[in-house]
């Protein structure tokens, strides 16, 4: 994991050398991972509920490992991951997220409902609002950003431990194995060009076809396309025109370079608005 953690920072760098526009939000990014490498270490056990008996027959009937509905898991550890991305926010607009940290800290805020409305949500600034009083719009951003990668130690605990079941047991569903959260990027790689998605909830990745909307589900050629940007076809948006959502599509099997999908989700956003221009979700 340390090599991991090492081979992104170091990707990181370069992508703040050849786009400076994305600097700041790599910056972040670099300070997460860091702190994610930390809280990973302490997570030595699997917190979420996995009934191994049922895994067999969970992947084959498209249910994911984890059901986080019944919210039956131990909070702590997330949290303390949570107040600790609290200090990125922070940094970079003091006084605006030490009230919610303290509410937390003290109970007065239930965490685990507040994660978990973000999980089902997506959290709100209404809610937001409610839970820690009014501030910017640049801490709200990290702050749902933060309530989704809080889990992600823990979660990546369950992804090293049943990954190798999932892909055993033939997963074919377009959302995630592990959590069920839906993709919103993937890579082309091996020999034969299959199509990986990508859950950046818990960082698993699972084979799917390429003529297919992971959203809906249709397979009809006529109805599903693709663009690229800038002459640059390593990079390309999805698209199903049935259901009119996307997803970003990574493919570096012509380059010696491997995809870091973390870091290649944010350092394409502007697919992200191009497709919402394009009329895609």
């Amino acid at each position: 994991m340390a090599k991991m953690l090492k081979d992104s920072l170091k990707t990181i760098e370069s992508y703040k050398a050849i786009s400076p526009h994305y600097e700041e939000i790599l910056d972040i990014l670099e300070e997460v991972l860091i702190l994610r490498e930390k809280h990973r270490q302490a997570v030595t056990e699997i917190i979420f509920p996995v009934d191994e008996r049922l895994v067999p027959e969970k992947v084959k009937g498209g249910l994911p490992l984890i059901d986080f509905a019944t919210a039956d898991f131990d909070i702590e550890k997330p949290k303390a991951y949570f107040l600790d991305l609290l200090s990125i926010a922070e940094k970079r607009a003091p006084g605006e997220t030490r009230e919610l940290a303290q509410r937390i800290e003290k109970g007065e805020v239930d965490f685990k409902e507040m994660v978990l409305d973000a999980f089902f949500g997506p959290y709100t600034e209404e809610d937001q609002e409610e839970a820690e009083g009014d501030e910017s719009q640049d801490a709200f951003d990290l702050i749902d950003m933060f309530l989704e990668e809080c889990l992600r130690p823990a979660l990546e605990r369950v992804v090293q431990k049943y990954g190798e079941a999932v892909t055993r047991y033939g997963w074919s569903e377009g959302y995630c194995p592990i959590c069920g959260k839906e993709p919103k990027i993937g890579e082309i790689k091996d020999e034969e060009g299959k199509r990986y998605l990508f859950c950046n909830q818990c960082g698993i990745e699972w084979p799917y076809k390429r003529i297919k909307c992971p959203f809906c589900g249709n397979e009809e050629q006529q109805t599903l396309a693709y663009f690229t940007v800038e002459d640059d076809e390593r990079y390309r948006v999805d698209v199903c025109n049935e259901c009119r959502r996307y997803i970003k599509i990574i493919d570096f099997r012509h380059t010696k370079e491997e995809a870091d999908l973390d870091v290649e989700d944010i350092t394409t956003i502007h697919l992200d608005i191009l497709a919402s221009e394009e009329g895609y979700e």
